[in-house]
């Protein structure tokens, strides 16, 4: 937690702080990723409003863990930059939109906020490079290894014979 007490921020002050963050790993479709650095310099600014406080956070990383396609590592530079704002008083008004989810009494949960922040600016395909080709849907062969890589007959599986059946001698499924 970041007291921002400290600050001493009355209207129209603001503040740039570096901070130092630790960040956690992150698990997102079942697959767990590093940020790496794990440890960055942060760039928080701090701006007092009349009416509230508004609050920026700047810093980046990588996130490596497998690619979705391939599975081999995938290493994904990351910008993270996002804003929050706080109106003390909005909260019993109902205004749930101008009250951080991050600021209690001038205190700052700042490793909730960048590890959310992270999560948000991670895109939403990770791949090792821009053009994996996958794995080969019957065999599991990484098809970046071999582009050439192919099958010499169709191969079916026979749970779905019964389905062949059904076809009439042309090939088309019967009316």
């Amino acid at each position: 937690m970041l007291d921002l007490r400290q600050y001493a921020l009355r209207t129209g002050d603001s503040r740039r702080v570096e901070l130092a963050l630790e960040l956690e790993p992150i698990v997102m479709g079942g697959q767990r990723y590093q940020p790496e650095p794990a440890a960055v310099v942060a760039r928080l600014d701090l701006q007092a409003t009349a009416d509230g406080l508004y609050l920026r956070l700047r810093f980046a990383t990588e996130i490596v863990g497998p690619c979705v396609r391939c599975l081999d590592q995938a290493r994904v530079a990351v910008d993270v930059d996002a804003s929050e704002y706080h109106e003390p008083g909005a909260a019993s008004g109902g205004d749930e939109e101008t009250v951080s989810d991050y600021l209690e009494e001038l205190s700052l949960d700042i490793d909730r906020w960048a590890r959310d922040a992270l999560v948000l600016a991670v895109p939403g395909t990770l791949l090792c490079r821009p053009d994996c080709r996958g794995l080969c849907p019957v065999c599991g062969a990484n098809l970046n290894d071999d582009p050439g890589h192919s099958h010499p007959q169709e191969q079916i599986d026979e749970r779905w014979a019964a389905l062949r059946e059904l076809r009439d001698d042309d090939g088309d499924a019967p009316a």
